[in-house]
């Protein structure tokens, strides 16, 4: 029982780490623009572009 002591601020501050590191990645812009990797992997670079 006393491990619960122990446990539940660690956790607590493990969730709130973790909230802390998304709200960066999503106010730093990680997120924007998913699709342009996705095209990147599908487009063929020797190609010469479409004119």
């Amino acid at each position: 029982m006393d491990i619960l002591y122990l446990l539940i601020p660690v956790s607590l501050v493990i969730v709130f780490a973790i909230g802390a590191i998304f709200w960066w990645a999503i106010s730093a812009g990680q997120f924007d623009e998913l699709d342009r990797e996705s095209r990147s992997v599908v487009r063929d670079e020797d190609a010469p572009p479409p004119p």
